[in-house]
């Protein structure tokens, strides 16, 4: 993919974490719309109007590049063995997840009975495995990219499905800011592609959300799960009763 490409790629992410839309810009630069659409359609961006956007963020164009050199340089997935030794220590999976979540040293030990001298132990060993940048302070930097993701029926993936998954499901989905929906019924490979678009968009929409609610306090932001699912599927009692 051409650097060009990814700049803008970069800027489209950046832009989205601020929520800055296609209309705020349009407004900066008095163009329409649709003429700022195709302009990133085209990746066909003046210098400065790229300038004047990266302003729209108080950011300068050096900023925006060095973001996308921090992107390029950061991990998509970890090998079988690094899983392995994640999966092997709960203790170090969850302060993974938690890092990965943007909680801070001390929130960590202040949710969990985990030890200061644990969960520096297990900082340092996520620093080993290249998920994070271990800083002073017990400070942490993220290494994972944005599309990171774990291996297709790795050891993260069959730990989810032998214990995470039921324990999550096992709810009524009954109570506040709770939501089960569950549609069955015959569709095209075309429909069911338009729906995998979607879900990947509203988990991206998930990653973006939550970096805009890093800076409030723990205690407003609970941990919180979606499940996303689709597949070609049928009740195993009525595929059962299906003629050969």
């Amino acid at each position: 993919m051409p650097q060009s490409t990814n700049l803008i790629n970069t800027l489209k992410q950046t832009l989205k974490a601020h929520s800055i839309t296609y209309r705020d810009i349009a407004l900066t630069l008095k163009l329409s719309e649709a003429s700022i659409k195709n302009m990133f359609m085209n990746c066909n961006f003046t210098l400065k109007r790229l300038d004047a956007i990266c302003q729209m963020m108080d950011m300068g164009i050096t900023d925006l590049v060095r973001q996308l050199d921090e992107n390029q340089h950061r991990i998509s997935h970890l090998t079988n063995e690094q899983e392995k030794e994640l999966v092997s220590d709960h203790k170090l999976l969850l302060v993974a997840v938690c890092v990965r979540s943007r909680l801070s040293f001390d929130e960590i030990i202040r949710r969990y009975e985990i030890t200061k001298h644990e969960c520096i132990r297990y900082l340092a060993r996520l620093d080993k495995l290249k998920l994070i940048e271990l800083l002073p302070k017990n400070r942490t930097k993220l290494l994972i990219a944005q599309d990171f993701h774990w291996l297709p029926d790795g050891p993260i993936e069959r730990f989810f499905e032998q214990q995470v998954q039921h324990d999550f499901l096992h709810s009524h989905f009954i109570q506040e800011n709770e939501l089960r929906l569950f549609m069955n019924g015959p569709l095209t490979d075309a429909s069911i592609s338009i729906l995998i678009r979607r879900m990947k968009a509203l988990a991206s929409e998930f990653i973006e959300l939550q970096k805009q609610d890093e800076g409030l306090p723990l205690a407003e932001r609970p941990g919180t799960g979606m499940v996303l699912a689709i597949r070609n599927w049928e009740l195993s009692s009525f595929e059962a009763l299906r003629r050969e």
